[in-house]
């Protein structure tokens, strides 16, 4: 990925997972389905960790669609996505939030946890 077509700091990168399809996001040490515990780039450095870390996740075949995701820091200091598409991608379907595997992650953020 070039600097040029990064998107604007800080980011998380956000990829799907090859098996299951799970949204997942980098850790700096592993793929989670847990925002929360994103590696946030604040820097170029961190970034192009970041996309490094993507190269070798779709090389590997763990991941599909891996992208960094710019986003906007919450009173915790967690990544919320600046962007829908990626909103819809960490919450999960926005129909029935009280369903499905997306339930959890609702009720959490719902309930300010």
């Amino acid at each position: 990925m070039s600097t040029a077509k990064r998107p604007p700091l800080p980011v998380i990168l956000l990829a799907n997972d090859l098996l299951d399809g799970e949204v997942v996001f980098w850790t700096g040490a592993s793929w989670s389905p847990d925002p929360k515990v994103a590696l946030i780039g604040h820097d170029a450095e961190t970034a192009s960790a970041l996309e490094a870390a993507a190269a070798r996740a779709l090389a590997a075949n763990q991941v599909v669609d891996a992208y960094l995701v710019d986003i906007t820091l919450d009173a915790q200091g967690h990544g919320v996505p600046n962007h829908y598409r990626e909103k819809i991608k960490t919450e999960g379907p926005s129909v029935r939030r009280d369903l499905g595997k997306q339930a959890g992650l609702y009720n959490i953020v719902a309930n300010g946890n």
